[in-house]
């Protein structure tokens, strides 16, 4: 299996950001390791909002402890760069060829102001594998956003009283 995470850059970075973070990133999976055995990983920022980092399992198995270096190398990201990685409540959802990022609370909103819809392809980032990666684009009417679909139909009907 090839384990994947995927990280929500919480706001824009200038592109000298983005090649820092990619040169920090790379660096980090060259020398991450498991139980001192080499990972085959790779990293990588896509449309300049989410980070991907892969490990390929098939040669070496990912352990609490090499996800642990994970999660404190991104925590370091955070501090280094001003951001937001680990937040979950951060949404990324397509608009036209890039994408966009808010919080969770603001999807509300956006469906009200009819800036996006139950078909806007949203980012799931809580992928455990490459194979999910491959599908992790879906409209929000197939995500946990959902909910926001329901609540604001019934606001419109009662409105409508």
């Amino acid at each position: 299996m090839n384990r994947a995470w995927a990280f929500i850059i919480s706001k824009t970075l200038s592109k000298e950001e983005l090649n820092s973070l990619t040169e920090a990133g790379n660096k980090f999976v060259l020398g991450w390791t498991a139980h001192e055995q080499q990972l085959t990983a790779s990293f990588e920022i896509i449309k300049e909002k989410i980070v991907v980092v892969k490990v390929n399992e098939e040669v070496t198995n990912a352990s609490g402890c090499s996800i642990d270096k994970l999660t404190r190398f991104v925590k370091d990201a955070e501090k280094q760069f001003g951001i937001e990685l680990l937040n979950r409540l951060l949404v990324a959802y397509k608009k036209e060829d890039a994408i966009e990022v808010v919080h969770s609370s603001k999807i509300k909103d956006l469906l009200s102001q009819h800036l996006i819809s139950e078909n806007t392809i949203i980012y799931n980032t809580s992928i455990l594998t490459q194979n999910e990666l491959k599908n992790w684009e879906q409209p929000l009417k197939e995500t946990w956003l959902n909910k926001y679909l329901s609540s604001g139909k019934m606001e419109d009907v009662k409105g409508k009283m």
